[in-house]
């Protein structure tokens, strides 16, 4: 039964994890590489789509700028035009051998929608985890119900899953308090 708890463990950690990568891509007043890590570049006349951190060195350039160098000079307008593309909303000017992309301050329109935004998806993944504690519950009780297990082994089983769960709700609701605060920055 011990294997119960640790696969709660795994999976409500996998889906913080996740979490965690969504939230750094939501756009704050800062400029972040992980802003554009993501986008989509078909390089390579269309050939290959990959994440644009696979093809170039994205670098902070200022509080407010990006600079992105292509590992290969040749997918440079393969870049721009993704980031064109790309629902970010954002200009990137050619310089050289590189991209500068500047970030505009958020609105204060923009940083509500932000924050609606953050709450949905945080509350999206609470209530997962809700859901895996409680399947995880379930398979306690029909093991206590063919006699795997003692009442006591039940509670304290139960105990355990309760802790685990209050402590990653605690670390999503950290998490969402830090990047809150992000957003409002001015």
């Amino acid at each position: 039964m011990k294997n119960v708890t640790d696969d709660l463990k795994n999976t409500i950690q996998a889906v913080f994890h996740h979490l965690q990568e969504e939230l750094k891509s939501i756009r704050t007043g800062r400029a972040s590489p992980s802003f554009v890590e993501n986008i989509i570049v078909e390089a390579y006349g269309g050939q290959s789509k990959l994440r644009l951190l696979e093809l170039a060195s994205i670098a902070t350039d200022g509080p407010s700028a990006l600079s992105i160098t292509p590992f290969d000079p040749s997918t440079l307008q393969d870049i721009e035009k993704a980031i064109l593309k790309s629902p970010i909303g954002i200009s990137p000017i050619m310089q050289g051998g590189r991209i500068l992309v500047k970030i505009p301050p958020l609105s204060e329109e923009q940083r509500i929608k932000l924050l609606k935004l953050i709450n949905q998806i945080v509350e999206e993944k609470r209530n997962i985890v809700r859901n895996h504690r409680d399947n995880t519950r379930k398979q306690v009780k029909n093991a206590l119900l063919i006699k795997e297990i003692t009442e006591d082994d039940k509670f304290r089983i139960e105990k355990e899953i309760d802790a685990t769960t209050q402590k990653l709700m605690q670390e999503i609701q950290e998490l969402k308090d830090k990047k809150e605060s992000e957003i409002m920055e001015v």
